[in-house]
């Protein structure tokens, strides 16, 4: 069986700002570009195994998900970056990280951006729920949109997992039947056939498939598990509660997805609320995001 490929970091070229665990776009030395979760990261190394397990889960259901690789990082290729709580994170995450494959050009998913099915946004859904993924929200929606090699008209992409397997921060805490909420999923309102999605999905979440997406994360990732004795026995932890999961797939199947037109009168009272509940001063506080700042009325606010 063949396990991630392996690279060496060549180039640090800049940090992504926008997540907590703050990656870092990386040249390696098969010439290929990444975006590397770095095992020093507040969210440490459970995240990187979510990425791992459920990102070559969603490959072998059919699903988009860049290439995943092994970094080897060298602080030193990151001399020249300025910003000191990037260099700390840096120099705490020498050793082995993992890179996604950098899709260039690629957009954030927006909703009407690209034509998703019931049963390609039914299978999404039934990945996150299967994997305890709640964290593609219509908020966050970890969803990119990056034309396919020969196809004009762009994919969807799935990206960031890191959130995922929340049952393995507290090992036997969360029965394998256990449901989540997913009203608020990020493709809730293209109505996910789920059912279906279930039908064809289910059979494939194998024990040998498991084992083997398993047998892909470093063992330096798994030690010092409390309650294990070694890192295979935390991969079948994952694999027989992921089984089990997939077997009770009929007591936590999501159903019942709001409207965009429901979801946006959730928003807007809730939103009322929030200002209702402002103390007065704050309310005098101006948008500077909604106009200009030449537009804004300051005059009421001097004095």
């Amino acid at each position: 069986m063949k396990g991630l490929r392996q690279v060496v970091a060549t180039r640090y070229v800049e940090p992504l700002r926008t997540g907590g665990s703050v990656p870092g776009i990386v040249e390696a030395d098969d010439l290929g570009t990444y975006v590397v979760k770095f095992t020093g990261s507040a969210q440490g190394r459970k995240a990187l195994v979510a990425e791992i397990i459920v990102g070559e889960l969603a490959r072998r259901l059919g699903l988009r998900f860049p290439e995943l690789v092994l970094v080897d990082f060298d602080p030193s290729v990151a001399a020249d970056e300025p910003h000191q709580e990037v260099q700390d994170l840096l120099r705490a995450s020498a050793g082995v990280n993992l890179g996604m494959d950098f899709l260039p050009g690629a957009a954030d998913f927006t909703p009407d951006a690209v034509d998703v099915t019931s049963l390609e946004a039914g299978k999404i859904v039934w990945l996150d729920a299967l994997t305890a993924n709640v964290d593609r929200t219509v908020h966050s929606s970890n969803l990119m949109i990056w034309p396919t090699f020969g196809i004009k008209t762009p994919r969807l992409w799935l990206i960031d997992h890191g959130a995922a397997l929340v049952f393995h921060h507290r090992w036997g805490a969360s029965p394998p039947d256990k449901t989540y909420d997913f009203r608020h999923h990020a493709l809730g309102a293209y109505a996910p056939d789920t059912a279906s999605a279930d039908a064809e999905l289910a059979p494939l979440v194998t024990e040998p498939t498991l084992r083997e997406i398993a047998a892909l994360v470093p063992d330096a990732w798994l030690t010092d598990e409390p309650g294990f004795t070694s890192p295979d026995e935390v991969r079948d932890a994952y694999v027989t509660h992921l089984l089990s999961r997939a077997r009770s797939s009929a007591s936590w199947l999501p159903t019942g997805f709001p409207s965009r037109d429901e979801l946006a009168a959730a928003d807007a009272r809730r939103a009322a609320a929030t200002e209702k509940g402002r103390p007065a001063w704050l309310k005098r506080v101006p948008d500077l995001h909604g106009k200009p700042p030449a537009e804004q009325d300051w005059s009421r606010h001097v004095g």
